[in-house]
């Protein structure tokens, strides 16, 4: 190889030369190119297009300017890329059935829905619309950094100011390398609603910006399918929208014929395109009930009409354009845009606050501007006033020198001026130096001064930047105020069924063998203490015997906790309800995934799962506790989660609410209570194991019930043979977690081991539950409160060997005594 005189070789691996120049395209794609910048909305081709019309003054008032014309100076003098590349980008600007608020108003054919293409550039004009103003406005007044064009010549602008968040309220698409944006559009006064909720209040939800901006709006209308993409989009930037067109049933002169028209197609479907495609069908006889087809569209809007054979049932028809056509298509939302010149994935908060900030330091910007001109013009005018009340000395300076700068030097010297003031006073004209204009000159001093304070006072006060930007918002909602345009349904799989239930307290048995039913509460009749109770279960052998009983409200979602140490949901209107001599239905049919050898241990029902300061208690055998916060759980997985690990040879045995305030009881199999903060319990991860509650007196004792507690409830002890007592809280004295703790109530032969205790009120009612199926309601006002120590009463009258397994409190019921 020969070299030239002065050639230098450096020696270059290809494999690193090919990795550097493919980042540096790569970085130039995503960069430059293909992603959207979060504060305008735009890529740089589209803000230098729009740059370049702004440069020809093609404002909404003035003349529209051939579109070869404005391809050609923005090719020239921003994008150095060919006039055949930037006219699609202007096009695109133009088309009302891509762009939400489009940023160009074009004159001429401009292609159509039907994937027409546009005319020749030559051939058509255009000029900015309001809103694409409103992005470039307060472009001359220092509010965002210019930099040199390609080579030079010019400056152009690496951001627009943007008045509104653009980028949300026409959306974006875009493929660069590795990554690629897809952001859907959303109605302008919605968005400029959910702003103002940030804008007041930084910390707001995405719930509650949903709830004033439910979901994003298609400039073609159609149908958003479901709650769930949306919620998924708007919380992680990530989701798919099932979007369909819209189609109603028009009737027809000939009987039992009717018509479909279909007046909306999802966005970014091509109209033509989907009657080629249902016309294929139709000849394929994929679909037999269409006898033709025909598009009617005109200026007045769109309109395909499909006519129906005789006879033909059009929900039948309009179900297979949604499962075979593009009358139904998935919008996957990716939701990637430039964020300080880094391509990220947001949401839609992170998305309006980026924008927020922006346009505040677009406003404080613009204000020192508005104010270094304002105190500019203040020194002139302070020049003036000083020459107006010394005008005999000044003109007799002036007629004495010989030179313009004679004057100036003579004049500073005298009276201070700077060198701007001098020369101001300097170019003074006589009529300026009349009392008619001195009036003048001190009211617009006067005004200067108070535009000074005001926007010295904004440069100090970020509350009244957001103030400004919330009135900008409210006249840019001014440019558009038509409705939203795609409607939200609910998607068939996300019908809520429990709408159609009625919200009513039910009771829940659980088996040995784990089989659940549903009864209603009138099922067991409030009975006097020491009644024989009504058979609550048909059981034929031993494992039919009850294990557990619970009551929850058909609406609530039902969280089971297994011995295991896992965690399932199920809605309670999903457990069948039966009769009181039915078995039920195994659990193993509604928890999908359990163990060999899992079963349920406790249960607890829950309303919402973004209550705030609320977390839930597990309570082991063995005396282990542990505290997650509710939001942990508000993820339902089909399979369950852990919610606790479990030491060997131990099982969970109770869980609960906790908030702020509250004590925890734990009681154990032998009598033994302890009472304390549930503060002391730190809150954990799901997969945390606990600390220990109490200490246990023996290796044949264990926990038998967990409760929580405020302090002024009374206890209600059950054991084994029939016997209880009910005991003020207070009297068991508040202690550290871990303890031993006091006596609950006497085991003795009589009364036997302690069975289960709970936390109850006058107005309560506790249904018993005997190893037989025997089931037995309690009111409360039977059962007076007596001391902490005592054996009890009894509670209950048991048959033969009977004995106590199960109870559980009924919450301010008040029903009628079932008739015997």
């Amino acid at each position: 190889m020969s070299y030239t005189e002065g050639e230098t070789v450096v020696p270059r691996s290809v494999e690193e030369e090919m990795k550097e120049s493919y980042l540096r395209y790569s970085m130039s794609v995503i960069i430059a190119r293909a992603l959207p910048d979060v504060r305008d909305g735009l890529k740089p081709s589209q803000r230098r297009v729009l740059y370049a019309m702004r440069q020809l003054n093609l404002s909404p008032g003035a003349k529209h300017r051939k579109c070869a014309k404005i391809c050609g100076d923005t090719s020239g003098d921003y994008h150095p890329h060919g006039e055949q590349v930037i006219y699609p980008t202007l096009v695109r600007m133009a088309q009302d059935w891509v762009m939400r608020y489009t940023m160009v108003q074009g004159q001429g054919n401009f292609g159509s829905i039907d994937g027409d293409p546009p005319a020749a550039m030559r051939y058509t004009e255009a000029r900015l619309t309001k809103p694409s103003m409103a992005l470039m406005e307060d472009l001359d007044k220092e509010t965002v950094e210019y930099i040199p064009n390609y080579d030079e010549t010019k400056k152009e602008p690496t951001v627009f100011p943007a008045k509104f968040p653009n980028l949300l309220c026409n959306g974006s698409s875009g493929i660069a390398v590795g990554m690629a944006t897809n952001i859907p559009p959303h109605n302008l006064t919605e968005l400029c609603k959910a702003t103002e909720l940030l804008i007041d209040n930084p910390n707001v939800t995405i719930d509650e910006i949903m709830e004033v901006m439910p979901a994003p709006d298609f400039p073609t209308g159609g149908m958003i399918c479901g709650y769930r993409g949306i919620k998924e989009a708007f919380h992680t930037g990530r989701g798919k929208l099932r979007v369909r067109g819209t189609i109603h049933v028009e009737e027809t002169k000939t009987a039992d014929k009717q018509r479909l028209i279909i007046d909306q197609v999802p966005y970014n479907v091509n109209k033509a395109r989907l009657i080629e495609r249902i016309a294929d069908l139709v000849n394929n006889k994929a679909i037999t009930g269409i006898a033709d087809i025909r598009d009617e569209s005109d200026k007045q809007g769109m309109r395909v009409a499909i006519d129906l054979k005789k006879g033909e049932i059009p929900d039948v028809v309009i179900n297979q354009l949604y499962k075979f056509t593009d009358m139904q298509i998935t919008f996957g939302c990716n939701m990637l845009a430039l964020d300080k010149g880094l391509p990220r994935i947001m949401n839609v908060k992170q998305m309006i606050a980026a924008w927020v900030e922006h346009r505040i330091e677009v406003v404080r910007a613009r204000t020192r501007f508005e104010l270094n001109k304002a105190e500019a013009r203040a020194h002139i005018l302070e020049g003036y006033l000083k020459a107006l009340s010394h005008l005999d000395d000044v003109v007799k300076i002036i007629r004495k020198s010989n030179t313009r700068e004679e004057a100036k030097i003579a004049l500073v010297e005298k009276y201070q001026f700077t060198d701007r003031q001098v020369n101001a006073v300097l170019d003074l004209r006589l009529y300026q130096l009349t009392g008619m204009e001195k009036e003048k000159i001190e009211a617009e001093y006067a005004d200067l001064q108070a535009k000074i304070a005001h926007y010295r006072a904004i440069l100090g006060s970020e509350a009244l930047v957001r103030g400004i930007i919330k009135d900008e918002l409210g006249d840019i909602q001014k440019f558009d105020k038509t409705e939203r345009k795609t409607q939200i349904v609910p998607a068939e799989e996300e019908f809520q069924m429990e709408d159609l239930i009625a919200d009513e307290p039910v009771i829940l048995t659980i088996s040995n063998d784990d089989y659940i039913k549903r009864m209603p509460t009138g099922t067991f009749r409030e009975q006097k203490r020491g009644g024989q109770g009504v058979i609550g279960f048909d059981h034929k052998k031993e494992t039919d015997m009850i294990k557990d009983i619970y009551v929850a409200s058909t609406h609530d979602t039902l969280m089971f906790f297994t011995n295991f140490g896992r965690v399932y949901w199920v809605k309670v209107w999903q457990i069948p309800e039966a009769g009181r001599r039915s078995k039920g239905k195994p659990l193993v049919n509604l928890l999908e995934g359990l163990s060999e050898g899992e079963r349920i241990a406790a249960q607890l029902r829950v309303r919402k799962f973004d209550e705030e300061e609320a977390s839930i208690l597990l309570a082991t055998k063995q005396g282990v506790v542990k505290k997650t916060l509710l939001e942990a759980f508000s993820s339902p997985r089909r399979k369950g989660v852990y919610a606790i690990n479990i030491d060997e040879g131990d099982e969970v045995i109770a869980a609960h609410m906790v908030r702020p305030e509250e004590q925890i009881m734990l009681f154990t199999h032998e009598g033994m209570a302890v009472r304390f903060d549930q503060e002391q319990v730190r809150a954990m991860g799901r997969v945390a194991r606990g600390v220990r509650g109490v200490k246990l007196k023996s290796a044949s004792d264990h926990v038998v019930s967990c409760e929580v507690v405020s302090g002024n409830e009374t206890v209600l002890v059950v054991c084994e043979n029939g016997y209880g007592k009910r005991s003020s809280v207070e009297q068991f004295r508040q202690t550290h977690r871990g303890g031993v703790g006091v006596r609950s109530i006497i085991t003795s032969k009589r009364n036997g081991q302690v069975v289960g205790a709970l936390s109850v009120g006058d107005k309560d009612s506790v249904v018993l539950m005997a190893s037989s199926g025997h089931t037995l309601r309690l009111s409360m006002q039977d059962i007076r409160v007596m001391g902490r120590s005592t054996q009890g009463v009894k509670v209950v009258n048991l048959k033969n060997s009977d004995t106590l397994v199960a109870m559980q409190k009924i919450e301010h019921l008040e029903e009628s005594e079932e008739k015997k």
